[in-house]
């Protein structure tokens, strides 16, 4: 679970107004080589995490829109278009993901132990996120319907993703009393830890084989950040103002860091190549307000800004064929609290 809310709160993103290229692609700043034909799919609200389906037709996400408080899981069209609800609209969802065949969803939901939204997490602590332990996994039709619990414990369970070649969930649990990756079978069962490291795993992605995962992690190193973070844990919180990204083998036996820039770094995915990794940061901003798209070699070499446009722009995901990159950007925003979901074609 990484929301807008880590620009909106932990760092005061705002729209403002900025250059565009002229003609047809007016969604698209000059310096973005990359991306061409940008297309906004929604319109207002706080749209975060839009992922394609198996077949690449269509999108989940989630976002906080009238009558709904909080976040909910929406699906959508490539277009834009036939956007609905497909979680309860009962209690605070995060991190949607279609099965193989795209008949069935998966997200995280608080709404098994409560209706209302989890009251946001008390500021006086610093800019921290609830990593709730109301949080446990759903499956559900791709409709919406025949919601079941997939996976839940006494802690934090959310962020799964499914690997691209439709064998296994990864995931993020506190379970065992930390925040650590996990995997498991389709069906819930197998449950695997892959990480042991104290510190906040999170927001993992397979490659495109199934061999490797990519995901942000926060390991804290001095005694002082180790009662700060465990304290916070406690509590339900965590302070996410410092995440470097990691690579791992599908089994967690081999852990490598690739960023190493103490700045907040993540939603980290695999190009199809599986030569490349996309990702959001803030490293180049002094502030740590702005956020970009980079792109980089799977040993974190040839650095390269991808996005220049707006405040905000994170959740990236290509499609199969790696010729589309869907993403989430605050630009030509109306509101400051305003995060579309946009659609590119990719500049190889």
């Amino acid at each position: 679970m990484i929301s807008k809310t880590l620009c909106i709160v932990l760092f005061g993103c705002f729209a403002a107004s900025q250059s565009v290229a002229n003609g047809p692609d007016s969604l698209r700043h000059p310096d973005e080589k990359r991306i061409r034909n940008i297309r906004k799919l929604t319109s207002g609200g706080t749209n975060a995490e839009a992922y394609f389906s198996f077949g690449d037709d269509r999108l989940i996400f989630q976002s906080t829109r009238p009558p709904y408080q909080c976040d909910q899981i929406f699906t959508m069209k490539l277009d834009g278009s036939q956007q609905r609800l497909v979680s309860t609209g009962k209690g605070r969802t995060t991190c949607g993901y279609f099965f193989p065949g795209n008949r069935r969803i998966l997200y995280a939901s608080t709404h098994g132990h409560g209706d209302d939204c989890p009251p946001p997490p008390d500021r006086s602590r610093g800019y921290v996120w609830g990593v709730f332990n109301a949080y446990d996994i759903y499956t559900a039709d791709a409709d919406g319907s025949n919601a079941r619990l997939l996976t839940a414990s006494n802690g934090y369970d959310a962020e799964a993703t499914i690997a691209p070649n439709g064998r296994k969930i990864v995931f993020t649990s506190s379970r065992d009393g930390d925040l650590d990756l996990y995997t498991m079978n389709l069906n819930g069962t197998g449950i695997r830890r892959i990480t042991t490291e104290l510190g906040y795993d999170g927001g993992a992605f397979f490659s495109w084989d199934g061999r490797k995962i990519v995901y942000r992690g926060y390991h804290p190193k001095d005694s002082t950040e180790v009662g700060e973070y465990k304290a916070l844990l406690a509590e339900q919180l965590v302070k996410p103002a410092k995440m470097e990204i990691f690579v791992c083998d599908a089994e967690g036996l081999v852990h490598t860091q690739l960023t190493n820039n103490g700045a907040a770094n993540f939603a980290p995915f695999f190009h199809p190549s599986n030569k490349k990794i996309i990702f959001a940061s803030n490293m180049n901003d002094p502030r740590g307000r702005n956020f970009e798209l980079y792109l980089m070699d799977t040993d974190g070499s040839n650095l390269e800004q991808i996005t220049f446009g707006g405040h905000f722009n994170s959740f990236p995901m290509f499609t199969r064929d790696g010729k589309k990159l869907v993403f989430v950007s605050d630009r030509y925003a109306q509101d400051p609290y305003e995060f579309n979901v946009f659609i590119a074609d990719w500049v190889h």
